[in-house]
């Protein structure tokens, strides 16, 4: 490990007690489906979800927020309307905004609402899988070629590999640079970047993809750990700190010889026994 990824694991100490102590009030717009695992993990991570979704509640709830976090894994006209009142009302009040582009690419109306907020308010981060973070490279132009998505899985030739790490980081890269933010493109090697440090994190279990909610989980817990810290740090955090809940959750199913729904809760104990040791001693990172 080189100076440079052990300064960055180091800030995980100070930033860590400052999420803990913060207990930052994590506001979701999330889907239905997963709804429940997006409170629960922001639980466990240290900070409080708020679940509104009405938008005659909606300027008051983001106005008292820490941070606020839009999913758009099961739109509908009523929610895409209060992602936009909690959008302009967190860019007036300076709460950052943390988006998990769920399924952009596969229809119209996901490419539609994914542009409209990436081109109208500020967004803080963005969380999705690499073929997500692909199509919306398409969509403002960085990238141009033939993938389609297939789902809200990650299409298998999107996959991050050791042969296409460095591509596929000089592509979050430039995004991340275009649109002013930070990425975190989520898969079996993670890549962060806010258009200046980019960093792959190779922690995780091949266990994680087979539990619905996963992904929902770490963009909810990425909104605490930013609304307890900064954009990039409370990223790392935030995957370092799923990841590596999902290996010690591996690591008990084996043990005890049970299934994803264990592993599910498994995944949620871990989250809340996270602790700054266990995220830098597990740590598998390295600069791009």
């Amino acid at each position: 490990m080189t100076n440079n990824e052990q300064y960055i694991l180091d800030k995980i100490y100070i930033n860590l007690k400052k999420i803990k102590e913060k207990n930052p009030l994590t506001h979701c717009i999330t889907n239905s489906v997963t709804i429940n695992d997006c409170a629960n993990a922001v639980l466990a991570i240290g900070g409080s979800p708020f679940m509104a979704e009405d938008t005659e509640e909606l300027k008051e709830v983001v106005t008292i927020a820490d941070t606020l976090v839009i999913n758009i894994g099961k739109l509908s006209k009523l929610q895409i309307e209060a992602m936009k009142i909690s959008s302009q009302t967190a860019n007036k009040t300076n709460t950052p905004i943390i988006l998990d582009p769920v399924g952009v690419g596969v229809t119209e109306l996901r490419n539609k609402t994914t542009l409209h907020l990436i081109e109208n308010y500020d967004i803080t981060a963005i969380r999705g899988n690499i073929s997500e973070i692909k199509a919306i490279a398409k969509l403002v132009g960085v990238l141009d070629d033939n993938n389609t998505a297939r789902g809200v899985d990650v299409n298998v030739d999107d996959i991050t590999t050791e042969e296409n790490l460095k591509a596929h980081g000089n592509l979050i890269c430039e995004l991340a640079n275009k649109l002013n933010t930070v990425i975190l493109a989520s898969g079996p090697i993670d890549i962060l970047s806010d258009g200046k440090t980019t960093v792959a994190i190779d922690n995780g279990d091949d266990m994680m993809p087979l539990i619905t909610g996963s992904g929902c989980m770490l963009s909810s817990i990425v909104g605490s750990c930013i609304g307890g810290s900064d954009a990039f740090n409370g990223s790392l955090i935030a995957i370092l700190a799923m990841n590596i809940a999902g290996e010690r959750a591996r690591a008990k199913v084996d043990e005890k010889n049970e299934g994803t729904g264990s592993f599910r809760t498994y995944l949620i104990d871990y989250l809340y026994k996270t602790d700054s040791e266990t995220l830098i001693n597990n740590a598998n990172i390295k600069i791009l």
